[in-house]
């Protein structure tokens, strides 16, 4: 089985002109397309959510998939390189028209492959170098790391001290004094405060 597939990104872009790339690459080749396989979607969707993921899936033994360049398959060098090795895992031909790359179970094509690969291992290291010097930097300024305190926390931590809160309202102090009290926003406290239904005295302490 022979397969085209192409993809834009935009609904501006259009199809015509990679089908007749592939086309006629086809036929030049004396190929025949059996399934065209068109989508338009962003190559950072992942592979799951596009069509291609489902035809990589698919696709068997002995069959060819066809595009007219390899970003087409995704501009992410890791995900093309995981693309690519399933395709060779399952013998199946890469054709990528733009970069004349022809892969299949042969030395150059491993060899390709592993560049691809080294270039993916390469990307991730320096991601994770990037994210490395960034959190560092963080910490020489004194910027606090970590997940930053939720809604969730601040509500429990109301909870806990919803007798001190009763007795500061009977007593007349404010809500926005109360907040400090407790370190949290105004608007957290009110919501607190009227989901419990506590008694919001109109007198208030400032």
């Amino acid at each position: 089985m022979i397969y085209g597939y192409i993809r834009k990104s935009t609904e501006k872009q259009s199809f015509e002109h990679m089908e007749y790339e592939i086309s006629d690459y086809a036929a030049k080749h004396d190929m025949k397309i059996d399934v065209w396989v068109e989508e338009t979607i962003s190559s950072r969707k992942p592979l799951n959510k596009r069509k291609l993921g489902a035809l990589v899936e698919e696709i068997k033994d002995g069959d060819v998939l066809i595009c007219s360049e390899l970003s087409r398959i995704s501009r992410s060098v890791p995900e093309t390189f995981s693309i690519l090795q399933t395709c060779l895992n399952k013998n199946c031909q890469v054709i990528t028209i733009k970069e004349n790359y022809h892969l299949g179970n042969d030395l150059q094509s491993q060899v390709l492959a592993f560049a691809f690969g080294l270039a993916s291992q390469i990307e991730r290291d320096l991601i994770s170098q990037r994210t490395k010097c960034s959190l560092a930097s963080k910490k020489e300024q004194g910027i606090k790391l970590g997940r930053p305190v939720g809604a969730e926390s601040k509500r429990l931590k109301l909870a806990k001290n919803l007798k001190r809160i009763q007795d500061l309202l009977a007593k007349g102090v404010s809500k926005n004094q109360i907040s400090k009290i407790m370190n949290v926003q105004y608007m957290t406290l009110s919501r607190f405060i009227k989901r419990y239904g506590l008694n919001d005295s109109s007198t208030t302490i400032q």
